[in-house]
Protein backbone atom coordinates (compact mmCIF):
# COMPACT_ATOMS: atom_id res chain seq x y z
CA UNK A 1 0.00 0.00 0.00
CA UNK A 2 1.31 3.76 -0.50
CA UNK A 3 -0.05 6.80 1.41
CA UNK A 4 -0.99 10.16 -0.47
CA UNK A 5 -1.82 13.52 0.50
CA UNK A 6 -2.74 16.65 -1.56
CA UNK A 7 -4.21 19.86 -1.37
CA UNK A 8 -6.01 22.21 -3.22
CA UNK A 9 -6.09 25.82 -2.83
CA UNK A 10 -7.21 28.38 -5.34
CA UNK A 11 -8.01 31.22 -3.14
CA UNK A 12 -4.54 31.66 -0.99
CA UNK A 13 -1.04 30.38 -2.44
CA UNK A 14 0.89 29.63 1.18
CA UNK A 15 5.21 29.49 0.51
CA UNK A 16 5.25 26.96 2.86
CA UNK A 17 3.30 23.96 1.11
CA UNK A 18 6.13 21.42 0.72
CA UNK A 19 6.37 21.51 4.47
CA UNK A 20 2.71 20.67 4.81
CA UNK A 21 3.15 17.85 2.51
CA UNK A 22 6.31 16.66 4.14
CA UNK A 23 4.24 16.45 7.36
CA UNK A 24 1.20 14.74 5.93
CA UNK A 25 3.78 12.44 4.16
CA UNK A 26 5.61 11.85 8.27
CA UNK A 27 1.94 10.88 9.71
CA UNK A 28 1.63 8.46 7.18
CA UNK A 29 5.07 6.94 6.80
CA UNK A 30 4.11 3.64 7.25
CA UNK A 31 2.08 2.96 4.39
CA UNK A 32 5.18 3.50 2.19
CA UNK A 33 8.50 2.70 3.37
CA UNK A 34 10.02 2.79 -0.04
CA UNK A 35 10.12 6.52 -0.68
CA UNK A 36 8.69 9.65 -0.57
CA UNK A 37 7.86 12.23 -3.41
CA UNK A 38 6.38 15.83 -3.35
CA UNK A 39 5.08 17.86 -6.37
CA UNK A 40 3.60 21.80 -6.24
CA UNK A 41 2.43 23.79 -9.75
CA UNK A 42 -0.09 26.88 -8.98
CA UNK A 43 -2.68 25.88 -6.28
CA UNK A 44 -1.75 21.99 -6.35
CA UNK A 45 0.01 20.16 -4.19
CA UNK A 46 1.19 16.71 -3.81
CA UNK A 47 2.56 14.17 -1.70
CA UNK A 48 3.19 10.42 -1.75
CA UNK A 49 4.80 7.88 0.18
CA UNK A 50 5.51 4.67 -2.05
CA UNK A 51 5.60 0.95 -1.15
CA UNK A 52 7.56 -0.51 -4.15
CA UNK A 53 5.43 -2.95 -6.02
CA UNK A 54 5.23 -2.56 -9.72
CA UNK A 55 8.10 -1.09 -11.55
CA UNK A 56 10.28 -0.45 -8.75
CA UNK A 57 12.81 1.25 -10.64
CA UNK A 58 11.16 4.61 -12.28
CA UNK A 59 7.45 4.50 -10.71
CA UNK A 60 8.60 7.23 -8.18
CA UNK A 61 5.62 10.01 -7.84
CA UNK A 62 4.55 11.98 -7.93
CA UNK A 63 4.30 11.55 -10.87
CA UNK A 64 4.21 13.34 -14.14
CA UNK A 65 2.51 12.52 -17.96
CA UNK A 66 5.24 13.24 -20.75
CA UNK A 67 4.22 16.57 -21.65
CA UNK A 68 4.06 17.86 -18.16
CA UNK A 69 0.46 18.53 -18.63
CA UNK A 70 -1.25 16.33 -15.77
CA UNK A 71 0.66 14.70 -12.08
CA UNK A 72 -0.66 12.16 -10.19
CA UNK A 73 -0.27 10.61 -6.75
CA UNK A 74 -2.03 7.57 -6.39
CA UNK A 75 -2.07 4.39 -4.24
CA UNK A 76 -3.73 1.24 -5.26
CA UNK A 77 -3.80 -1.49 -8.13
CA UNK A 78 -5.20 -1.23 -11.64
CA UNK A 79 -5.77 -4.86 -12.68
CA UNK A 80 -6.26 -4.51 -16.48
CA UNK A 81 -3.29 -1.91 -16.74
CA UNK A 82 -1.23 -4.38 -19.18
CA UNK A 83 -4.15 -4.27 -21.40
CA UNK A 84 -5.31 -0.31 -21.22
CA UNK A 85 -1.52 0.30 -21.73
CA UNK A 86 -1.33 -2.04 -25.09
CA UNK A 87 -4.57 0.03 -26.43
CA UNK A 88 -2.89 3.40 -25.54
CA UNK A 89 -0.08 2.32 -26.98
CA UNK A 90 -1.42 1.65 -30.65
CA UNK A 91 -3.10 5.05 -29.93
CA UNK A 92 -0.05 6.55 -30.27
CA UNK A 93 1.03 6.52 -26.28
CA UNK A 94 4.61 6.09 -25.26
CA UNK A 95 5.94 5.17 -21.92
CA UNK A 96 8.52 5.56 -20.13
CA UNK A 97 7.71 3.28 -16.81
CA UNK A 98 6.12 0.18 -16.85
CA UNK A 99 4.08 0.98 -13.88
CA UNK A 100 0.33 1.02 -14.02
CA UNK A 101 0.65 4.65 -12.56
CA UNK A 102 1.44 6.04 -16.22
CA UNK A 103 -1.51 3.84 -17.22
CA UNK A 104 -3.75 6.15 -15.44
CA UNK A 105 -1.97 9.37 -16.98
CA UNK A 106 -2.13 8.16 -20.29
CA UNK A 107 -5.67 7.07 -19.84
CA UNK A 108 -6.54 10.34 -18.62
CA UNK A 109 -5.10 11.94 -21.41
CA UNK A 110 -7.17 9.92 -23.57
CA UNK A 111 -10.12 9.57 -22.40
CA UNK A 112 -10.75 11.93 -20.08
CA UNK A 113 -12.82 11.16 -16.66
CA UNK A 114 -14.65 8.30 -19.01
CA UNK A 115 -10.90 6.51 -18.22
CA UNK A 116 -12.46 5.27 -14.85
CA UNK A 117 -14.86 3.35 -16.39
CA UNK A 118 -12.57 1.29 -18.33
CA UNK A 119 -10.15 0.80 -15.10
CA UNK A 120 -10.51 -2.53 -13.17
CA UNK A 121 -9.05 -2.18 -9.57
CA UNK A 122 -9.31 -0.92 -6.75
CA UNK A 123 -7.55 2.65 -5.83
CA UNK A 124 -7.48 6.13 -5.17
CA UNK A 125 -5.60 9.15 -6.90
CA UNK A 126 -5.29 12.93 -7.01
CA UNK A 127 -4.77 14.44 -10.63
Amino acid sequence: MCGIVGTVDFHEFWPDRESFLRQGCAAIASRGPDAEGFWCDGPAAFGHRRLSIIDLDSGAQPMQDATGRYCITFNGEIYNYRELRNELEAKGFAFRTKSDTEVILNAYASWGTGCLQRFNGIFAFGL
